[in-house]
């Protein structure tokens, strides 16, 4: 026995060989496995005990999607995909998986030729392997490689760490509770819903789709040219000549049915003909731009959009009413953030991922900013509500909420975030929204889900879809050095802590919005139900005088492990 592998058999000593975990097993089938083995790191693998873990909407996505989800599909490129065998943590497809990707986890044991960590270390997980590519997405932590839902997990460190060589473990210290540190990543998915970068070009040396139901002279696209950059090649359906001089190789198209799904990184229709761009929306590549120019024309009708793929497929629609498709691409912010003087709603506000919003947007520190809370539940407006308005009042922002199912409101808005999944409210949205308005479609809509939007009213206004999923390696790094100077207390968000057993009643209180907030999962209390904090009073005495007027502290989660 060489000296490696005997460290590797040391480090094994005092983990047992079985441990609870939650485990999804179909759609919408959840167990609690209290026998699941616990695999010892091969290699290049490591094996964390989960500190905590946040529940997530995006663990009810994946429940109710379960193999059909991107993120659960089979790894098609992005590393080798031979050691893909060597990982039994790696299940794609129909396997079950292990939710949960909000976490901190501590290194417990590692293999012989891992390199870069130690037995003892501490992390906060990085959800997203985006170079790990999936046919429509990328592999995750949590989805199609095995999360935190359960007592330890394997990772791999040949998966774990970038091309760049970056890890997508951060290094934590201990002043943080683990509570603390696990919902660095949701607000980091917060986050990134602001920051994100709007691309308000061409894509160079990329493939544009030109469809036109009308003739197109050279100088509408030299000036298209001149101000945003040139395609590397062009693909032409019309009747329509190609125009002479585009001095971009141009394939003429024979009809609609020969286009290639996802394949355009650009597309542009002159016309205003529903049903074409109805096709086009499938024919858009991922982060892909829609350019609608409407040449005087309506739609005269709602058109079914795929408001899915602006979540997860990052497309974008653009629209002018005129001629020229230069005008369109003015309309595309340089980043996704509020902008001084908007009037903000937060649809669904009251909820765990809406608080965040909330909460962000009034302590940004933008100028003239005013904000709806908008939510259907008025006990969840009301907790929501006791955290953000001292926090409106400190920072001078006007904070007010809203139950639509009982009062009636007319305005409009600049910037409107969407936190549930419902395609009526996209279309709402746009109706509601003011000219040049940005309407951020935060919810997880799946990919394949479309709607029928006012696409003539969303070209009038100059309006703007964005949708970002998970976040980056920057915001999670920003956001942890954030929770960890004091600057954000993540924990602001916690309204229930539950074991590994309580585990399912959370994912099912997320899917049923009964909790205001996030609830935080602690594995090392494996046998504990779920317990609301405004419960936690009658429930846990001890752990409730720890609480800092009802909030969630450090202290509480300390003496919640010692009674455990």
């Amino acid at each position: 026995m060489n000296q490696n592998t005997r460290k590797e058999r040391r480090t094994m000593t005092d983990i047992p060989e079985t441990q609870y975990a939650v485990q999804l097993v179909g759609p919408d089938e959840l167990v609690l496995n209290k026998s699941k083995e616990v695999y010892a790191p091969g290699p290049h693998q490591i094996l964390c005990r989960i500190e905590a873990v946040g529940l997530c909407f995006s663990d009810l996505k994946l429940l109710k999607q379960f193999s059909s989800h991107v993120r659960k599909s089979r790894v098609v490129s992005g590393v080798d995909l031979d050691i893909l065998i060597e990982i039994p943590s790696y299940v794609p497809g129909n396997a079950p998986t292990v939710p949960g990707h909000e976490t901190v986890v501590r290194i417990e044991a590692i293999g012989p030729d891992v390199r870069d960590f130690q037995p003892g270390e501490r992390f906060l997980v990085q959800t997203d392997y985006r170079w790990v590519r999936t046919a429509t997405s990328n592999g995750a932590f949590g989805y199609n490689f095995e999360g935190a839902l359960a007592e330890y997990v394997l990772m791999d460190e040949r998966i774990i760490t970038s091309p760049q060589g970056e890890s997508m473990l951060l290094p934590v210290s201990e002043e943080l509770s683990g509570s603390a540190v696990a919902l660095v990543e949701p607000w980091a998915c917060v986050e990134d819903a602001y920051v994100s970068t709007e691309r308000t070009s061409l894509k160079k040396d990329g493939h544009m789709l030109i469809v036109a139901d009308t003739e197109v002279t050279t100088d509408t696209f030299q000036k298209l040219f001149d101000r945003c950059g040139k395609p590397g090649r062009i693909t032409w359906l019309s009747e329509a000549p190609i125009p002479a001089g585009l001095k971009i190789t141009a394939d003429r198209a024979t009809s609609m049915s020969v286009l290639t799904d996802a394949g355009y990184d650009d597309i542009i229709y002159f016309g205003s003909d529903a049903k074409v761009v109805e096709i086009l929306f499938a024919k858009v590549a991922l982060n892909g731009i829609l350019n609608i120019v409407l040449c005087g024309g309506k739609f005269g009708r709602n058109v079914v959009t795929m408001i899915g793929r602006v979540h997860y497929g990052g497309i974008r629609i653009v629209g002018t009413t005129g001629s020229d498709p230069a005008e369109s691409m003015k309309v595309i912010p340089d980043t996704d953030e509020i902008r001084p003087g908007d009037k903000i709603n937060i649809v669904g506000a009251g909820g765990p991922m809406g608080m965040m919003h909330v909460i962000r947007n009034i302590c940004q520190g933008i100028k003239g900013v005013s904000l709806l809370a908008s939510d259907v539940d008025d006990k969840r407006l009301a907790t929501l509500t006791k955290i953000a308005a001292p926090l409106a009042e400190k920072n001078a922002v006007t904070y007010r909420t809203f139950n639509p199912t009982k009062e009636k409101n007319d305005e409009v808005f600049d910037y409107t975030a969407l936190m549930a999944p419902v395609p009526a409210l996209v279309t709402a949205s746009v109706t509601n929204a003011a000219e040049r308005g940005l309407i951020n479609i935060f919810a997880g809509i799946p990919a394949t889900v479309t709607s029928k939007i006012d696409l003539d009213a969303y070209i009038e206004k100059q309006l703007y879809f964005i949708g970002t999923s998970g976040s980056t390696l920057d915001d999670m790094k920003r956001m942890l050095e954030k929770a960890e100077s004091g600057q954000l207390d993540t924990n602001l968000s916690v309204a229930a802590v539950s074991g590994l057993a309580g585990a399912t009643d959370g994912i099912r209180a997320v899917e049923n919005r009964t909790i205001a907030g996030k609830i935080v999962v602690y594995p090392a209390c494996k046998d504990m139900p779920l317990v609301p904090l405004d419960k936690m009073n009658e429930k846990m005495p001890q752990v409730a005088e720890c609480l800092n007027d009802g909030l969630w502290t450090k202290e509480a989660e300390q003496k919640l492990l010692e009674l455990y």
